[in-house]
C-alpha cells in the first residue's frame, strides 16, 4: 500500500479510504459527533497554542506569521513526539488528518506555504518510500 496523507473536515463522512483518522484539533466541534466520526486518535498537542490560535482567528491576512509561529511551536518536546508519531503511522498507509476550522483554506491542519506541517509529512515519506 502506498502511503498517502489526506485533510478532511471532521464534518465529512468517514471513508474506507481513509486509514487512519487522526483529529488535530484542540477543540472538538459542535457539528461532528465522535461516535460517527469513526477517530482512530485525537492528537491536542500537534495543534497550535490556545494562544496562538486565539491570535490568528482565521484571519487570512495572517498565514504566514501563524504559520512561522505554528512551525516554531511544533518543535517542542511534546509536540515533536505527536509529529513524529504520525509520521510513522503514515508510513503503513494512508493518513487522514481532520480539522474543524470552517475556513477550507486557512486552517492550521495545512497552514499555507512550502513548510507546511503536510508537505513536511509528505517529504518525509518521500524520503522514506521514494514516492
Amino acid at each position: 500500500m502506498k502511503p498517502m496523507i489526506e485533510i478532511k473536515r471532521i464534518c465529512e463522512p468517514p471513508s474506507a479510504d481513509d486509514g487512519h483518522r487522526v483529529f488535530v484539533d484542540r477543540v472538538w466541534p459542535r457539528v461532528a459527533f465522535k461516535e460517527v466520526a469513526k477517530l482512530d486518535d485525537w492528537m491536542k498537542d500537534v495543534t497550535p497554542s490556545p494562544k496562538l490560535r486565539i491570535w490568528f482567528d482565521h484571519d487570512p491576512k495572517r498565514p504566514l506569521e501563524f504559520k512561522l509561529q505554528y512551525l516554531f511551536e511544533l518543535k517542542g518536546a511534546v509536540r515533536n513526539a505527536c509529529v513524529s508519531e504520525l509520521k510513522e503511522r503514515g508510513l503503513t498507509g494512508t493518513l487522514t488528518l481532520l480539522f474543524a476550522a470552517k475556513d477550507d483554506r486557512h486552517k492550521h491542519a495545512h497552514p499555507p506555504g512550502n513548510s507546511s506541517a503536510r508537505t513536511e509529512l509528505i517529504k518525509f515519506h518521500q524520503s522514506r518510500h521514494k514516492l
